[in-house]
């Protein structure tokens, strides 16, 4: 008796993805690697630091849109203040995201943030304060991206569920409106 076994969702955007983990991995492995091949601080320091806002950038206005559907910014209003920008696809559109694609996003977000992490308690357990200058730039790139589209998740949970009770609110009141007419 053979097992039909259900199909396996493949990446329906795997060049994103391949760039969405590239930058982060270029950082990590480069900030870690060099201690091998570079004797200069600088260069170490310039590179991780270029490859971390390159991964920022990526995942904020490229693999932020197209793997989980969300975006988001930050602008300083006529007061001086910060206010979040948050924008989100509709509905159906989110619905059809790929499972994959948003799980490796969501993953490999956090897990750089942790990785960066362990680095800088490292370099603090080592005394090696440049090297913590670097984790700490590196680090605030990635938590800022987890700030921001954890914010715009939430925010897009609200939208969603706001839109899900007028559209209920709007068809039980046509639904009560034209039992009265009826009548």
């Amino acid at each position: 008796m053979e097992r039909i076994q259900p199909p396996v969702e493949n990446y329906a955007n795997p060049k994103t993805c391949f760039f969405h983990v590239l930058f982060k991995a270029g950082a990590l492995a480069f900030y870690i690697l060099s201690a091998l091949f570079f004797n200069s601080f600088v260069i170490i320091f310039v590179v991780t630091v270029l490859l971390a806002a390159f991964d920022f950038w990526v995942v904020k206005n490229v693999s932020g849109r197209i793997l989980v559907g969300l975006r988001w910014w930050n602008e300083i209003n006529e007061q001086g203040e910060s206010v979040w920008k948050f924008e989100c696809l509709d509905q159906e559109s989110l619905a059809r995201m790929n499972k994959k694609d948003s799980w490796l996003f969501w993953w490999t977000l956090y897990l750089t943030a942790v990785a960066w992490i362990f680095l800088g308690i490292f370099s603090l357990i080592r005394f090696q304060a440049d090297y913590l200058l670097v984790v700490g730039v590196c680090l605030s790139l990635s938590v800022a991206n987890i700030i921001g589209f954890t914010k715009c998740r939430k925010d897009a949970k609200k939208q969603i569920q706001q839109f899900a009770t007028q559209t209920i609110a709007s068809r039980f009141s046509s639904t009560v409106q034209a039992a009265f007419s009826v009548v």
